[in-house]
């Protein structure tokens, strides 16, 4: 498969490091240690694509952003893919605006012609945050212990839209646009955030044994 390019919703800072906590807990035990490794961020995955022109999710994606308000999210359950990589994950309550924000979206992305494979189609999309992947059989139910332990549900916002580039190889690569949910009335010049100007902070204090600590959006 070719490289691909998928738009992510990414959380407020508290909730990103709650979700982190779980991943450095699942690295410290050994159990899994693949997110941290090919340094990705906590999110939920909005679509995904081999086929798709980046400069054209581009345009779309910040239009889009720039109607968007913060969406409040609750991850609330926690669970696992049926499939090869052994995913485990934390799930937002399916609220009607979490599911009218993927549905705009899978909207806009359909008038401008853009193929949407099955799993991103409304009707059949399932959100949720990875914690883990790549999680040795003998130990998944290790694993579920250790994600039970969280209180949850673990409550905060969305904050921004991401555009995403991937290879089948190693996974997500790196980060190319991230768009602030702003509403309407947004300064246009307050939207669009390259990744070299970001300002970001490293609390290793929060998370001892996470190598790339925590990344924060001031």
């Amino acid at each position: 498969m070719s490289q691909g390019y998928a738009i992510e919703l990414y959380f407020d800072p508290a909730l990103e490091n709650q979700v982190l906590k779980a991943w450095n807990v699942l690295a410290r035990r050994q159990i899994s240690t693949h997110l941290i490794e090919i340094e990705s961020r906590p999110h939920i995955t909005l679509y995904s694509s081999s086929f798709a022109e980046p400069t054209k999710l581009e345009s779309i994606v910040k239009n889009f952003a720039s109607k968007q308000e913060p969406l409040s999210l609750s991850l609330s359950a926690i669970g696992g893919l049926p499939n090869d990589n052994n995913v485990l994950f934390l799930a937002p309550t399916p609220s009607l605006s979490l599911l009218q924000f993927h549905s705009q979206l899978y909207d806009a992305l359909k008038k401008e012609g853009i193929e949407i494979t099955e799993d991103y189609r409304p009707d059949s999309w399932i959100p949720y945050c990875a914690v883990a992947q790549d999680v040795p059989k003998a130990r998944i139910g290790e694993a579920f212990c250790v994600l039970r332990d969280l209180k949850l549900p673990l409550q905060g916002f969305a904050h921004h839209l991401s555009e995403t580039y991937i290879t089948p190889e190693i996974g997500i690569v790196g980060t190319i646009q991230l768009w602030r949910l702003l509403g309407p009335g947004f300064d246009s010049k307050d939207v669009t955030l390259s990744v070299k100007e970001l300002k970001i902070q490293i609390q290793k204090s929060q998370l001892p044994n996470h190598p790339a600590g925590v990344i924060s959006l001031i």
